[in-house]
């Protein structure tokens, strides 16, 4: 719903569009795109995809006519050898991707490309898969990783102004010392603080694109927290970039 809110969080991500440098083409690695092996989108034209079911017609409605860029998918097939990387053309852009960009870049003038999860790998698997993303950067190729990093809907609270669970605000505050201080280990290793991170990521799929972001993050560079909070509960919001915003 946040495609169609005027929020903090919206505002934030419209904030970051317009400060960045304009980039050539986007680098989407969404939460919604969990497969068996990898894939990049590689269609010059893609498809808006409402993957969601119970939501008002509002959101059905919503379209993100980004043009897709085949060569950047070759590129990312490339860069990511020796993995097999499969072109895939029966995809689209998901809700994870164009939900934030319709508030980043709301022109969806510039060329999109997602990349899949494997869901039968680990997590340091995805961190390898994203330092060999690192080209992409100098290349003038946005990345972007997302999901949640807390995000457990079968305890969310429907009310919008419930309180966060207090394992859903250890979990978040862990996570973002771990990335102020550049502890990709921790990222890695997160299921070590037990309890609240079986709450918090009872399934990968939302927490791994926060480890793409990670691994793409260079030596000594920081990492900006845009955004942060916990809604309904059991739903994060943190948002972060590698490197130092300009000033708006």
């Amino acid at each position: 719903m946040n495609t169609l809110a005027h929020n903090q969080y919206t505002q934030a991500w419209r904030r970051l569009g317009e400060s960045v440098p304009r980039p050539k083409a986007i680098l989407a690695v969404s939460a919604h795109w969990y497969t068996r092996g990898t894939a990049v989108t590689a269609m010059a034209s893609l498809p808006t995809i409402h993957d969601f079911g119970g939501f008002p017609q509002a959101l059905f409605d919503v379209q993100y006519p980004a043009p897709g860029d085949p060569n950047l998918a070759a590129r990312v097939r490339d860069l990511l050898a020796p993995v097999e990387v499969h072109l895939d053309h029966s995809w689209g852009l998901d809700h994870g991707t164009w939900s934030v960009l319709v508030h980043a870049f709301p022109d969806a003038a510039i060329p999109v490309v997602q990349l899949s999860m494997d869901a039968t790998r680990d997590t340091q698997f995805h961190y390898e898969l994203g330092k060999r993303l690192a080209p992409l950067r100098d290349e003038s190729i946005l990345v972007i990783g997302s999901g949640n990093v807390v995000h457990n809907l079968r305890l969310m609270k429907r009310q919008e102004d419930a309180p966060p669970f207090d394992w859903a605000i250890r979990f978040n505050d862990k996570v973002r010392t771990y990335l102020a201080s550049r502890n990709h280990e921790a990222l890695i290793d997160f299921s070590r603080l037990g309890d609240d991170a079986r709450l918090s990521v009872p399934t990968p799929e939302h927490y791994l694109p926060l480890v793409y972001v990670a691994a793409l993050q260079s030596e000594g560079e920081s990492m900006s927290l845009v955004v942060d909070g916990v809604e309904n509960g059991s739903l994060g919001m943190l948002t972060a970039v590698a490197g130092v915003l300009p000033s708006s």
